[in-house]
């Protein structure tokens, strides 16, 4: 542990008792914390206050308790709203904010917490309420290192695993971003693709083992086009947005054949062909940060080495590996 780190356990303040908020205050309880609480609705700490936490009368007393004050609300706008007619009581404390917000939020409200005296610590978690308290879980963090080190044995009781990405208080909120436009994505496409299952006569049991091994090779995908994207590497041999649009539509057209929602697919379909479409922008859909015009034709035969729907075929160890996909292009 960090020599300047405070001695724990010790009493820490929780802001908001949704779900999140309430799970927090538990594993500190569990952990030997003294904790303070406060909620606009107090009978959401019935439950908290038999296991020995204490409830503030208002969000000024529960800030004045302790150094910390963990943030648990449900966007910007609430933790203003609730920390503005606290402001005085700000000075010298330790905000770390686990609120949902964007890089920019987090910034402006990490300004704010400086102007009033208090340091904020940004909060990014990645587990649901059930996974708070658990080794295994995760939470990015940026903002002061000296007060990420100082508090760390309080972010390890919240999640096993704290990891500080930098002094810029957006950074949190931008990894946990990342992980949520991922995560959404993905998930719409599982559920897209039971939507289908299940209109031909298939259950969500039935495509589960394809399901898994399509997530899993997706792994290989990302590092084979990281290397390319952040070393400028754009040659033409894998930009087929050409085999992607057709890919893309056959997957659109079994749909309507189907008779399922189509939009997701439509929409997916649509970023292709903007894509390959020619114009200003042709060739950026993969290509972050080209110039316009640089793009090379891709490649609309779809031979030579290549993966599902036409995508480049990843290599491990210079030999190319088969991956099984629902892309068949």
């Amino acid at each position: 542990m960090n020599s300047t780190a405070t001695q724990y356990p010790g009493s820490v303040t929780v802001v908001g008792l949704g779900p999140m908020g309430r799970a927090m205050a538990g594993a500190l309880l569990d952990r030997g914390y003294g904790v303070t609480v406060w909620n606009r609705t107090a009978s959401r700490a019935d439950d908290l206050v038999a296991r020995g936490a204490v409830l503030a009368p208002s969000p000024a007393d529960a800030v004045a308790a302790n150094e910390v004050a963990i943030l648990s609300l449900t966007d910007s706008v609430a933790v203003r709203a609730v920390l503005e007619p606290a402001a005085q009581a700000l000075h010298g404390k330790v905000l770390l904010n686990l609120t949902s917000a964007t890089p920019e939020e987090a910034r402006t409200g990490a300004r704010w917490a400086a102007e009033h005296g208090a340091v904020q610590l940004t909060g990014g978690v990645t587990s649901p309420p059930s996974g708070i308290g658990q080794p295994e879980s995760v939470t990015f963090y940026s903002g002061p290192r000296e007060a990420f080190d100082r508090h760390r044995p309080v972010l390890e009781a919240l999640t096993g695993r704290a990891e500080h990405q930098g002094e810029d208080p957006g950074l949190a909120a931008l990894f946990y971003q990342l992980g949520m436009v991922m995560f959404w994505t993905s998930m719409l496409s599982f559920w897209q693709a039971v939507a289908l299952a299940r209109a031909n006569g298939l259950k969500a049991a039935d495509i589960l083992p394809h399901a898994t091994e399509t997530a899993d090779s997706l792994a290989q995908f990302f590092a084979f086009y990281a290397e390319r994207i952040d070393a400028g590497v754009h040659d033409g041999d894998v930009d087929r947005l050409a085999m992607g649009v057709a890919s893309t539509e056959h997957v659109l057209h079994t749909h309507t054949e189907a008779g399922v929602d189509s939009t997701l697919p439509a929409a997916v379909v649509d970023l292709f062909r903007r894509g390959d479409g020619g114009g200003p922008r042709r060739g950026q859909l993969l290509v972050p940060g080209r110039a316009a015009g640089e793009a090379r034709r891709p490649d609309r035969s779809g031979h030579g080495r290549s993966g599902p729907g036409g995508w480049p075929l990843p290599t491990v160890n210079g030999q190319g590996k088969g991956i099984r996909s629902c892309w068949n292009g």
